[in-house]
C-alpha cells in the first residue's frame, strides 16, 4: 500500500491537540502533541507519545513527570507556534505565556488551555522515533469551559501545518 493511502486513512483517526510540559530542577519545557489518552480509570492513568528528538522528551525521561493540557478551540496560530514550532533548546517558551506551577512541579499553562493533569510516569514503551510515556494522574483540574481543539479543526479551519517529526503527518 502506498504511503499516501496510509496517510489518508490515518487522517480519519480523531486527535486532540495538547500542550505537554515537564520539569527537572530549574529546566522546564513544553511541546504540542496530538496523542494523549486515558488508559485506565482506577487508578486514573494516561499515556502520551513524544518524539525522542525533543527536549521535553529528555526532561520527562529524567524527571518521570509531565503535565498535559488540552488546547481550546480558540487557540491562535502564534500561541500554538510557541510550543509547536520552536525548540526549547534555544528559546524559553515560558517567557511568553502565563503558567502556574503544579503539584508535581510541572508548568501548567493557563492561557488557551481547558484543563490539566499532572502525571507520574510508571512505564514507557519504545516506539522507535517516539516514546509512549504511561503514568498515574496525581493532580488534575479544570481551567475553563469550552471546546477542545481537534487536529482536524487545526488543519481545516485554523489552517495550521504539521511540524517535521510529528506523530502523524
Amino acid at each position: 500500500m502506498a504511503a499516501n493511502e496510509i496517510n489518508e486513512g490515518l487522517n480519519y483517526i480523531t486527535y486532540g491537540l495538547y500542550i505537554v510540559t515537564s520539569v527537572d530542577g530549574e529546566k522546564k519545557n513544553g511541546l504540542i502533541v496530538n496523542t494523549v489518552f486515558q488508559v485506565t480509570a482506577q487508578p486514573a492513568q494516561v499515556a502520551i507519545s513524544v518524539n525522542k528528538n525533543s527536549l521535553t522528551h529528555d526532561i520527562i525521561t529524567k524527571s518521570r513527570v509531565f503535565a498535559a493540557m488540552p488546547l481550546e478551540q480558540e487557540s491562535t496560530l502564534p500561541f500554538i507556534g510557541i510550543f509547536g514550532f520552536r525548540s526549547g533548546k534555544t528559546f524559553d517558551k515560558f517567557s511568553k505565556v502565563p503558567y502556574k506551577t503544579g503539584f508535581l512541579g510541572c508548568p501548567i499553562v493557563t492561557e488557551h488551555t481547558l484543563s490539566y493533569m499532572e502525571v507520574e510516569v510508571n512505564n514507557t514503551v519504545d516506539l522507535g522515533t517516539h516514546t509512549l510515556f504511561i503514568g498515574e494522574v496525581k493532580d488534575a483540574g479544570v481551567l475553563k469551559q469550552g471546546q477542545a481543539l481537534t487536529y482536524d479543526y487545526y488543519h481545516h479551519v485554523i489552517k495550521g501545518k504539521t511540524p517535521a517529526g510529528a506523530t502523524h503527518s
